[in-house]
């Protein structure tokens, strides 16, 4: 389980409300789990007491924050600057060689260039 997490709606991967998947995503739990024990309560006997207490977190339960890439699938990673100026050189590097050997008086290039033609 993960401990330390606040509560907050999760109303992206929510049926209702995001009730359960906020549950779901504090505790560690599977949200589906959390779906079927909460009906599974309300039916054995809880019916007013869950339905109050699921409109309580509702109202009391904070938004999660939305992310800018949310629902794209992909990890966005974190990088420092320092990183990003390293690859970007490495890159810069890559591309002046591939330009440099395109732009050169290579003899076999330039025939494998004029038999594609």
């Amino acid at each position: 389980m993960k401990r330390g997490r606040k509560f907050t709606l999760d109303r992206a991967n929510g049926k209702l409300m995001g009730v359960c998947a906020g549950i779901a995503e504090a505790t560690g739990w599977d949200a589906t789990l959390i779906r079927v024990g909460f009906v599974v309560a309300t039916i054995a006997g809880g019916f007013p007491w869950t339905l109050l207490a699921y409109a309580v977190l509702a109202w009391a339960g904070k938004p999660k924050a939305a992310d800018r890439f949310d629902g794209l699938g992909m990890a966005v990673p974190k990088r420092s600057a320092f990183e990003a100026r390293r690859s970007m050189t490495d890159l810069d590097r890559r591309l002046a060689e591939v330009e440099t050997y395109v732009t050169s008086q290579n003899v076999s290039l330039a025939r494998e260039i004029e038999s594609l033609r």
